[in-house]
């Protein structure tokens, strides 16, 4: 009896030691990697170059972090996740509360920079459909899923297209999205849309006044003009969607029949400003759904589609006289070099400029709605400076008190850098 007492105390001590073990192992294993994500005890400063964009001659710092480790923690409240990656949580004047604005924003790669864009067009006001490719890495999926569920104002649109380079898929996501954006109890008043490797430039209450001045008050903007000859091939020919190339390849065969309802088609740009009647118009006009059928075979439908529906007469907020008229976006076009602009200071990727840090002036001084385009292991020094100065520019704007969680870096003196310590988020 004494011997079997003495085996069941040493069974109950072993057990209570385990447990006592596991929960050691288990809380070492787990807190560590929320204490450095959520409080590094170290941060980077801006780059030299970015200096005469900083408002005072001080030390700027900002926190080390890994975006995507962060947001896939799961013990994280969305309360904190907010707070430490610094979205602003009210709206910042009474012009951009009684103007909401929609956005719609297609993305496939570049984690950090979404949330670095995403954050830096925020506002409780207005509403956002986010578009994720199909084809997109799964980890990448929950994560972005994890972020838009911390927001009223923010879901992920109802259908997923697989994005093909100049497919008519790339067209077909935003038209989900708006389909999505006019069901929304949020009363928006002009949809914007983006893609994953723009970043704002203007402010939210830049986007409301210019959206509201007396040029584009009523009116979409869709910079374009008549399709010139060089653009023809197109339209003419037909096209089908190579998901393995991720591209829109050239069938041979007949020729495309001319576009319905004699439309002169134009050529533009793909990204617009466009008013919500002009939407409904998108979404039910018979001539309208007859271009999109139309289009559904072309290279890069999203350059002519829009544009050429803004041209149409009946059309509500039609430009129909309108060029290239509308600061949607800053481009630097690799054939424009020596003539738009000066030359590309990060590398052309299809002739397009992936913006470098000494990019930026040109940015800044065009004041255009968005630039692109971005990457954020490329240039990330570049990213660093357009944010701060961004945020800096909204925040002095601002007519409501400024709450500390909405900075995204900390002045600080030499002495104090290596000891700064900050949450999570740059």
């Amino acid at each position: 009896m004494c011997q079997l007492e003495s085996t069941k105390c040493i069974f109950l001590f072993c057990l209570g030691i385990s447990i006592i073990m596991c929960s050691v192992i288990y809380l070492r294993t787990k807190m560590p990697a929320e204490e450095k994500t959520l409080h590094p005890t170290s941060c980077r400063q801006f780059a030299s170059e970015c200096r005469p964009f900083l408002p005072e001659r001080v030390e700027w710092c900002q926190s080390n972090h890994q975006v995507g480790r962060y947001i896939l923690n799961s013990h994280l409240q969305c309360s904190e996740m907010i707070r430490d990656l610094h979205f602003i949580t009210r709206p910042l004047s009474q012009d951009e509360e009684t103007y909401p604005l929609a956005f719609i924003v297609t993305v496939h790669k570049d984690l950090e920079l979404f949330v670095r864009m995403l954050r830096g067009i925020y506002m409780p006001q207005n509403v956002y459909c986010i578009h994720i490719d199909a084809k997109a890495p799964q980890e990448y999926k929950v994560a972005i899923r994890r972020l838009v569920e911390c927001f009223h104002n923010v879901f992920l649109s109802s259908r997923s297209e697989t994005v093909t380079y100049a497919g008519f898929s790339r067209l077909q996501a935003d038209l989900n999205c708006m389909k999505d954006l006019v069901k929304s109890k949020i009363n928006w008043r002009k949809v914007v849309n983006l893609c994953g490797q723009d970043f704002p430039v203007m402010s939210n209450l830049e986007l409301v006044q210019y959206m509201q001045s007396k040029e584009w008050r009523d009116k979409n903007m869709t910079p374009g003009v008549k399709q010139p000859e060089s653009m023809r091939y197109r339209t003419q020919s037909h096209y089908h969607e190579n998901v393995v190339l991720n591209i829109a390849q050239r069938m041979l065969g007949q020729k495309k029949a001319p576009p319905p309802h004699n439309l002169q088609i134009y050529f533009g740009t793909a990204y617009y400003a466009l008013t919500r009647a002009f939407v409904d118009f998108v979404l039910d006009s018979p001539k309208a759904q007859d271009l999109l059928e139309w289009s559904k075979d072309t290279f890069s439908p999203d350059e002519h589609y829009w544009v050429t529906l803004n041209h149409i007469k009946e059309a509500p907020g039609s430009h129909a006289d309108g060029g290239w008229e509308g600061a949607i976006r800053a481009i630097k076009w690799g054939d424009q070099e020596g003539t738009k602009h000066d030359g590309c200071r990060g590398h052309y990727v299809r002739n397009i400029c992936i913006f470098g840090l000494k990019d930026l002036p040109w940015i800044i001084n065009r004041n255009d709605m968005f630039a692109n385009k971005f990457e954020s292991n490329s240039y990330p020094e570049a990213l660093d400076c357009l944010e701060q100065w961004h945020r800096n520019k909204v925040l002095k704007q601002a007519t409501v008190p400024i709450e500390a969680s909405w900075l995204l870096a900390k002045q600080v003196t030499s002495r104090n850098i290596l000891s700064y310590n900050s949450t999570a988020g740059a």
